[in-house]
């Protein structure tokens, strides 16, 4: 598979020193670069997917009549917060 690159980044030099203090032992500024870049279109394609889901399930809701409370809503995910820890401390 051949490879593409970014065009250039102009940065100021502080910005630049910045990341350079924070590179890991043998990392480079280009490895530190390309892993922002996955990580943001991760994040992005994430927020995307998201998004489409609440339109989803929103149209759902107005086609089906079916709608819950917040109050609901934040019981459900309390209780569900509940179990989790009790399994974390289970196994502790």
């Amino acid at each position: 598979m051949k490879t593409a690159t970014f065009p250039p980044l102009r940065v100021e030099p502080k910005l630049r020193k910045s990341v350079e203090r924070l590179l890991e032992p043998g990392e480079t500024l280009s490895t530190f670069v390309e892993r922002a870049v996955r990580e943001s279109v991760d994040r992005r394609t994430s927020d995307a997917e998201f998004g489409a889901r609440a339109l989803a399930s929103r149209e759902e809701s107005r086609r089906s009549g079916r709608y819950h409370s917040a109050a609901s809503v934040l019981r459900d995910l309390k209780a569900q917060t509940r179990a989790a820890r009790k399994r974390q401390d289970k196994r502790k």
